[in-house]
């Protein structure tokens, strides 16, 4: 078989499974993307962008080992270090970038990764380029995982991977259980605040800080593109581990640097999520009026505390039809199907931010209702 015929005969099969995915530039009232605090229009952030760019260029012009470094990210990396409180950060141009490059240098074969059913593909990726040994615990699971890290022998170290807020599901994970666990069974904890950075904790640098455990963790990634609406990610940690990705990070070492002027932007971005703690309290309480009116509607929704609420819709084409008929409406949501989630559990990914108004989204779920009753 010729390869385009391989890949036609595989695009076939991905249509007939009512899974083919399409590009679709944002149009409509935002309800799926994660600009949480709607921070990417904010004219303070766009201002520090545009003056760095004026000033230093576009390219970074090569990796930050040979001519891409600027004064700007190491600026970035201690302000975001000093919100973390650790003694380190290291920018990385996207989220996916570090997680592949982080677990790929820190877990070696002879280790333990124990993973949640759930992670992120990033992270998934990412321990299986390490190719140490993988133990996946269920999602959400401390007496599972206990029994787990106590059982599983380890010639190497231990280390647990988590996200700190589920993308899929808006779940928050036990990171508190999680710690007590890491400090009895002798285990690194690694813990992704993708979606929680600029949002929990009195302030607002994630679920870390609002569990108290920042002693307890190894490492955090931290997206910037969400939240903080800018772009990259943040590894925070101990000064020596900053340095050993410096020194042994691939997707780091070997990645030109991002764009200075997007480090300029998040210096910005980390005061205002730090210190306008008015847009994280609108966001939760928005949340919160949002899953109520779903399952005053009928629609039933998991009683989270997160700005993430799955609507579950079961078959792929069904979650696909209601999307496009809400799209159709004015209101920018999307259908998440497999292999993102398992078979069975497409859905509807609603992605609240702080700018949405309760009329909004009231008019949202009488449209729902609708969209749902005609498909």
């Amino acid at each position: 078989m010729k390869l385009a015929e391989r890949i036609r005969q595989q695009l076939k099969e991905i249509e007939a499974k009512g899974l083919t995915r399409k590009l679709s530039p944002p149009r409509g009232i935002d309800f799926s993307s994660n600009d949480f605090l709607c921070l990417a229009n904010d004219s303070r952030i766009k201002n520090a962008f545009v003056y760095s760019a004026r000033k230093d260029g576009i390219g970074s012009t090569a990796s930050r080992l040979l001519r891409g470094d600027r004064d700007l990210f190491h600026e970035a990396e201690a302000r975001f270090a000093d919100w973390k409180t650790t003694e380190g950060s290291l920018y990385f141009a996207t989220g996916y970038q570090a997680n592949v490059g982080i677990l790929q240098t820190f877990l070696e074969p002879e280790d333990v990764v124990f993973s949640d059913e759930l992670n992120h593909a990033s992270l998934i990726d990412g321990i299986r380029l390490s190719k140490c040994k993988k133990v996946v615990f269920p999602h959400l699971d401390p007496e599972h995982l206990s029994k787990l890290l106590r059982e599983t022998s380890c010639r190497g170290q231990k280390f647990l991977v988590t996200e700190s807020l589920f993308s899929m599901d808006g779940d928050i994970a036990p990171l508190d259980k999680y710690a007590e666990l890491c400090r009895e069974t002798n285990t690194n904890l690694i813990v992704d605040e993708a979606h929680a950075v600029g949002i929990f904790g009195k302030r607002g640098s994630g679920l870390i800080e609002e569990f108290g455990i920042e002693q307890d963790v190894f490492l955090s990634v931290n997206t910037a593109g969400k939240a903080l609406g800018v772009s990259g990610a943040f590894a925070a940690g101990d000064t020596e581990t900053i340095e050993y990705l410096i020194n042994r990070c691939r997707s780091f070492i070997f990645s030109t640097a991002p764009v200075p002027a997007a480090a300029a932007a998040l210096i910005e971005s980390i005061g205002i999520a730090e210190t306008e703690d008015g847009r994280r309290k609108k966001l939760l309480e928005t949340a919160g009026f949002f899953r109520r009116l779903l399952n005053d509607a009928g629609i039933t929704v998991p009683n989270d505390n997160s700005q993430i609420v799955p609507i579950m819709i079961g078959g792929s084409e069904r979650a696909v039809k209601i999307a496009e008929s809400m799209q159709a409406k004015g209101f920018d949501v999307r259908a998440i199907r497999p292999p993102t989630v398992a078979e069975g559990t497409s859905r509807l990914r609603v992605s609240l931010n702080s700018g949405l108004t309760e009329n909004v989204l009231r008019e949202f779920v009488d449209a729902l209702e609708i969209s749902m009753s005609e498909n």
